[in-house]
């Protein structure tokens, strides 16, 4: 049944198999009249599922029937894929690129966003002043927005506008608004007070009182990865990480480039004249030296970036400390830096070198640690994707990794690429049993490869810790099929850019993240963190530098100063912010309902394998450890059906929860098992409705020890209206049994099932079963009463699981009336013959 008369309305529709920490949203969002929640789990814990569930289960109550995903450009076609295969629902994309597609054929007065109900919208499209009021005027009333704390940063331009619209949305007390972000407190308190004044305006200021924190915790949901694994008894929810660091040496010509572009950097510092060409020296420095410590290739395109002119500090700054305001769309090109008319011939000579480098790759003691390495992880069954910073480094290991492994799909994906072109280049990729992707930071948001991939390798250094975060998320997820996934992070013994990053700040943000079990940024007081990246630097030259070449002026405090007053920022927010809405013990046995309502695995794979077995010949075989359908051998109407879900060929499924890599799993909402059941259901009221061998029989008789007396049972469809707080009446439904023997009725509901189930000892003729069948027809007036009664029976049950997940979520005072509607419907009639001993 589709419309399951239980208290989640939307298990049904579910194409995913949600654990028990993702119903905590769910359940708060129903003690909720108008749904308002910021839901900031970590990375890859399931926060775009536990969203999608509450938008589900609204549709299916009846109400929403309208609704918008606001999200970066870059995460559009995530949303619509996740939105259609997890949901059923089918949304429509909006962007730049497709609103003139969509407006065509609209009338003049008509908004798109009036037109389709169901959008997914670039955030960077509705933005600007002039579609703002026409978005904010036409927007549903059911809102999602996903990495919302790029909306609410203190940035100018693009952060300001984001946040105009979302605070215009928000004006409208009656409409339903998500807000999922990972980083909700990245140290900046006034736009985490921005963004909590949206859910609610008496939030916006923090009281830190008792009623305040009462308050926050009815809309703020927040867990740690360890406290899942921990709380919920969730160890197979995600997969043995296993981290580790690859140190190599850097010698020879590579390790006197480094030196070099110092010397150079140094001079330039020393001859640059005033506050703000000083200034430029010493940022002009830092990204240079960054793209030096990436690659060859990098530095090659920094120095011939550097030929073409200045870049101001206002716009080295951000890509530097890796700051993007939600995207690293555009800033994964290596960055222009200053330029004076002494600099070309030195720029030249660097520049020649750079090329000599990296026309010598078999001679990178970079990529020859890379190389070894992955072909160590791919032993142990690894498929990794290898992160860069720059597009210059990505293409040259692309190039290297190609040669290296010539018998493996090795592709390359950079901000060169449109996210469309980004996702089709990924997606072409799970063809190819053996397979490396080469990334840079553009793929650490919008993509998920969990299905793909299992392992990273950190080519390069993220100077803002959260990114590396954010890269190992895309692999280290809720969904990853691998029992192990693992995390390289390389780094240059000798470097004097490697090791000055990871003393300044890779190894403060691991010890603040065992402190507190957060990932921190970057401080915001980047001048000192920049100030003691540069003086580490100089310190690990061989030669020893005047350090006063890049006092640009100004007491910034120490670097020890900010790390700490940043774990002390972290410390008092998870104090301050701890919440535990609901507790595992509420939220497990309606967990457990609603996987008893789905069906389990066993009951998946014995209703999958006897239909396919039924209707398909060959069309399910058995391989060891796992099944195998031939989609192609289905009958024509079907398989047509599930070739436009792109589900065709022979695959090997599994039924279990959690499936190793490239073995589908199959369960309750698979569209295999849902089209299976339309297909078998329409066959059976009419068998000339559908093609394929003979229909399910509605009416049989057989003989059975399951029985000591001779038993009917009736196969029933129920129907039932469901008001839930004075909201429209629904209409649901639910299929069960009762059975009944000489004396009255003997089981109902799953006792009833069983006796279905029970082995049959043996057939009867067929001028038997005519006979017990007509005359069980015959009786069937004398259990109308019976079959009232337990109608009425479980809208009793039906209305004490509604009202029992309404006291688990603290919603006193709202009931849910359950009624049963006119006569159940005979929809199967089985005589069982008890075995002559």
């Amino acid at each position: 049944m589709r419309r399951g008369a239980g208290p989640f309305r939307s298990a049904a529709h579910l194409g995913v198999e949600p654990r028990a920490y993702q119903l905590v949203p769910l359940l708060m969002a129903l003690r909720q009249d108008v749904k308002r929640l910021l839901i900031a789990d970590d990375v890859g814990i399931g926060k775009t599922i536990e969203a999608g569930m509450i938008l589900r289960e609204m549709i299916d109550r009846g109400e929403v029937d309208r609704f918008t995903v606001l999200c970066p450009p870059h995460l559009v076609e995530q949303w619509v894929e996740e939105l259609a295969t997890k949901f059923d629902i089918d949304a429509v994309a909006v962007t730049s690129a497709r609103a003139r597609s969509l407006e065509r054929g609209l009338a003049v007065s008509e908004s798109v966003f009036n037109a389709y109900p169901a959008t997914v919208v670039s955030l960077d499209y509705i933005k600007a002043e002039g579609r703002r009021a026409e978005f904010v005027r036409a927007c549903p009333n059911f809102v999602i927005v996903d990495e919302a704390h790029a909306c609410v940063g203190g940035g100018e331009g693009g952060t300001q506008q984001r946040y105009a619209v979302l605070r215009e949305l928000a004006q409208d007390a009656e409409r339903h608004l998500l807000l999922l972000t990972a980083t909700p407190h990245s140290g900046d308190q006034e736009a985490f007070q921005r963004l909590l004044g949206l859910l609610d305006p008496l939030l916006a200021t923090p009281e830190h009182s008792e009623t305040w924190r009462r308050r926050l915790a009815r809309h703020f949901v927040q867990r740690r990865r360890p406290d899942i694994q921990d709380a919920w008894n969730e160890k197979r929810a995600f997969a043995k990480a296993e981290t580790a660091e690859l140190p190599y040496q850097l010698v020879g010509q590579h390790l006197t480039f480094q030196e070099d572009v110092l010397d150079y950097c140094v001079g330039v510092a020393t001859r640059a004249d005033g506050e703000r060409a000083r200034r430029l020296a010493f940022w002009g420095t830092l990204a240079l030296m960054r793209c030096v410590g990436s690659s060859p290739a990098a530095a090659a395109s920094a120095l011939r970036n550097r030929l073409g002119g200045m870049a101001e500090e206002a716009a080295l700054e951000p890509v530097l400390m890796d700051e993007d305001e939600g995207t690293f769309s555009d800033t994964d090109v290596e960055p222009g830096t200053a330029l004076d008319g002494e600099e070309r011939d030195a720029l030249e000579k660097l520049i020649a070198q750079a090329d000599a480098l990296t026309d010598k790759p078999d001679e990178d003691p970079k990529l020859r640690a890379l190389i070894r390495e992955l072909k160590k992880l791919i032993a142990m069954g690894a498929r990794p994707v290898v992160f860069c910073r720059f597009i210059s480094t990505a293409e040259a290991v692309g190039e290297a990794l190609r040669a290296a492994f010539k018998k493996y799909d090795v592709q390359v994906v950079t901000g060169r690429l449109t996210p469309e072109e980004r996702r089709a280049r990924v997606d072409a990729m799970s063809g190819s049993e053996h397979r490396i992707l080469v990334a840079t930071d553009c793929l650490s948001e919008g993509i998920n490869l969990q299905m793909l991939f299992n392992a990273v390798v950190h080519y390069d250094l993220n100077w803002n810790p959260t990114r590396h975060q954010q890269r190992e998320g895309r692999v280290d997820r809720f969904g990853q099929q691998s029992p192990t996934v693992w995390s390289l992070m390389m780094f240059g013994e000798n470097s004097m850019i490697d090791g000055a990053v990871i003393e300044v700040i890779t190894s403060k943000a691991k010890r603040i993240r065992e402190a507190t079990g957060v990932t921190v940024p970057v401080p915001e007081d980047s001048a000192s963190v920049t100030s003691a990246l540069m003086q580490a630097m100089l310190l690990r030259s061989k030669s020893p530098r005047a350090q006063g070449a890049f006092d640009f002026g100004g007491a910034a405090p120490s670097v020890e100063t900010v790390w700490r007053d940043a774990e002390e920022n972290m410390k008092k927010s998870r104090a301050i912010y701890a919440q535990n809405a609901l507790n595992p013990d509420e939220v497990l046995p309606e967990w457990r309902r609603m996987r008893a309502l789905n069906g389990g695995p066993a009951e998946v794979e014995r209703f999958t394998r006897r239909a396919l077995s039924r209707i398909a010949q060959g069309g399910i075989g058995a391989q060891e450890p796992h099944w195998r359908v031939n989609y192609d051998r289905l009958p024509q109407r079907l398989r047509e059906r599930l070739e436009a879900r792109g589900l065709t060929g022979s695959r090997l499924i599994s039924f279990e929860d959690m499936p190793p890599p490239d073995v589908a799993h199959v369960g309750r909402v698979h569209p295999l098992v849902a089209m299976l059941a339309e297909s078998m259901a329409e066959g059976a009221l009419d068998p000339r409705g559908v093609d394929g061998p003979v229909a399910l029989g509605r009416a049989g008789a057989w003989r059975t020890r399951a029985v000591s007396k001779l038993t009917h049972i009736l196969l029933l469809r129920l129907r039932f209206t469901l008001v839930t707080s004075g909201r429209r009446t629904l209409l649901a439904e639910e299929a069960t049994a009762i059975a009944f023997d000489g004396a009255g009725e003997v089981a109902s509901g799953e006792p009833a099932l069983a006796l279905l189930e029970a082995q049959a000892s043996g057939n009867l003729d067929p001028a038997i079963i005519a006979r017990q069948v007509e005359a069980a027809r015959a009786r069937m007036g004398e259990h109308e009463g019976a079959t009232r009664a337990y109608a009425t029976s479980r809208a009793t049950t039906l209305g004490e699981d509604h009202d029992r997940v309404k006291a688990a979520t603290a919603g006193a005072g709202s009931t849910t009336q359950v009624a049963p509607v006119g006569t159940a419907d005979v929809i199967g009639l089985y005589v069982l013959v008890p075995e002559a001993n």
